[in-house]
């Protein structure tokens, strides 16, 4: 299941003192400051998660998947995100199984 923007809002309202409409405002902001950030050139760091970053990428040769033409695809920019040493030491705890006791 994906996590939306709508369960996010939902999650902090149910556990914090919010309001639905503060909680909207809380989420939307802090989307909007990422975006903000990222746009401008600067890294994201969120300390025991990880770092969104921007890669810029050069002219390409690609193909056209309609006419099968050669054409070339223009630089740009890319979100890129490395997650850090604990979500990364999380993801791939596996649970102990405990053994059953005769």
């Amino acid at each position: 299941m994906t996590l939306t923007k709508s369960d996010i809002i939902n999650s902090i309202y149910n556990s914090t003192d919010l309001k639905l409409h503060q909680a909207t405002k809380t989420v939307d902001n802090l989307l909007e400051l990422i975006k903000k950030t990222l746009g401008s050139g600067e890294d994201i760091l969120i300390s025991g998660f990880g770092k969104f970053y921007i890669q810029n990428k050069n002219d390409r040769r690609g193909r056209n998947p309609e006419t099968g033409s050669d054409m070339m695809l223009g630089a740009r920019r890319v979100v890129r995100f490395r997650c850090s040493g604990k979500l990364k030491e999380k993801l791939n705890t596996k649970k102990k199984k405990q053994k059953k006791r005769k």
